[in-house]
């Protein structure tokens, strides 16, 4: 049978309106994420994509009344977790590191205020037995 779903696509982050210049600053300058042209219907509505190593996207939305998310989150794969953590302090970054859930990984806040997490390879996929 063939899966309904075959990955995924893009996560999107949200942000208060005006937010482009700061979200282009820290996801492609500090993070060293492309930019990615948003589709023409979509340009009026604000905010900024950006492309991932992997093929996936991180799309930055602008929402009214926007709150930040502190507990979902998009967590990002690195194979050197002390560089980036390096990578943040350099650029005066705070961040909390842990290997709670098995991999070495740091948390730490976009320009506004959204909880990020960069873990160390990747977190395992452990299914469940089937019943």
């Amino acid at each position: 049978m063939t899966p309904l779903l075959t990955g995924l696509d893009h996560v999107q982050i949200e942000a208060p309106a005006g937010c482009e210049p700061q979200a282009r600053a820290f996801y492609g300058s500090v993070l060293g994420l492309p930019e990615l042209r948003k589709p023409a219907p979509l340009e009026a509505r604000g905010g900024c994509w950006f492309a991932l190593p992997d093929g996936r996207q991180l799309h930055v939305g602008v929402t009214p009344e926007f709150q930040p998310r502190r507990k979902g989150h998009p967590a990002f794969r690195t194979a050197d977790l002390r560089a980036v953590q390096a990578h943040l302090d350099a650029h005066g970054i705070p961040h909390q590191t842990d290997a709670e859930a098995g991999e070495p990984r740091a948390f730490f806040q976009d320009p506004f205020g959204n909880r990020l997490e960069i873990v160390q390879g990747g977190h395992p996929a452990r299914p469940l037995p089937t019943r």
